[in-house]
C-alpha cells in the first residue's frame, strides 16, 4: 500500500476540494462510524476528471455511502451537460445527509436517489449506462458486473471501488467473505474478453475496466 506521507504528499499537489465537499467529508467523518468509506479528495478529484474526460450522458453508481463519490462524478459529467446519474444506497439511515448535500451541491436535478437493494433496482433502472461505479458489499461485486455490463455501452466504462482491499487480496487462500469477494471479481475481469482493464494502486484500488 502507499505509505501515508506519500498519499499526503499527492493530496497537497492536487486541486483543492471544493468547499460542499470539505463540509460533507467533515460531517462524514463527525456521525459515521466507518468515515474511511468515503472516496475522499484524491480519489474525489480522480473520479471527476474521469467523468470530465468521458464526458457520460447515463452514470451508475452502485454504493452511495453519503453522497461524496457520486457528487465528484456528476461534478465532472455536468460539465457537458444532460448527464443523468443513477445512485443506490441500500442504508435508509443515510438519505437525509445524502440527499442534503446533493441540494448544496445544486444537483438535485442530476442525481436520482434510489434507496434499497441494488440487485433489486439495477433491473428497473431502463438506461445504457456510459460509466458505472461499482462500491458497495464486496461480496456482491461479481453480481454487480454481471447485472451491468450488458447494459454498458461498447467503449463506456466500469470503476470498482476497494479493488486491493488493505493488501489482503495477495491471501489467496483467506476464506474472509469480503476479501474472497473482491479476489473473485478482480480475477474474473482479468480473464473476461469482453473488457480491457487496469488495476490502478489508487487509494485502496480501482479497477478501471473499458468495455470493447
Amino acid at each position: 500500500m502507499i505509505p501515508d506521507e506519500i498519499h499526503e504528499y499527492c493530496e497537497l499537489h492536487t486541486t483543492p476540494e471544493p468547499e460542499v465537499l470539505n463540509r460533507l467529508n467533515r460531517e462524514t467523518h463527525l456521525t459515521q462510524v466507518y468515515p474511511r468509506m468515503l472516496s475522499g479528495h484524491l480519489q474525489g478529484t480522480f473520479l471527476r476528471m474521469i467523468s470530465a474526460m468521458i464526458k457520460p450522458g447515463r452514470v451508475l453508481e452502485i454504493g452511495t455511502f453519503t453522497g461524496y463519490s457520486a457528487i465528484c462524478l456528476a461534478g465532472g459529467g455536468e460539465i457537458a451537460g444532460g448527464l443523468v446519474l443513477h445512485t443506490i444506497e441500500a442504508n435508509p439511515e443515510l438519505e437525509p445527509l445524502i440527499r442534503k448535500y446533493i441540494r448544496e451541491a445544486g444537483l438535485e436535478q442530476v442525481i436520482q436517489l434510489h434507496i434499497g437493494d441494488a440487485v433489486q433496482i439495477i433491473p428497473t433502472l431502463d438506461d445504457v449506462w456510459d460509466l458505472v461505479f461499482i462500491d458497495a458489499d464486496k461480496p456482491n461485486y461479481l453480481n454487480y458486473y454481471n447485472m451491468v455490463l450488458p447494459k454498458v455501452r461498447q467503449g463506456g466504462f466500469i470503476l470498482a471501488d476497494n479493488a486491493l482491499w488493505d493488501g489482503r487480496v495477495l491471501d489467496a487462500s483467506t476464506t474472509d467473505k469480503e476479501t474472497r469477494g473482491i479476489i473473485e471479481f478482480n480475477e474474473f475481469v482479468q480473464r473476461d474478453e469482453r473488457v480491457e482493464n487496469m488495476l490502478l494502486p489508487l487509494r485502496d484500488g480501482i479497477m478501471l475496466i473499458r468495455k470493447l
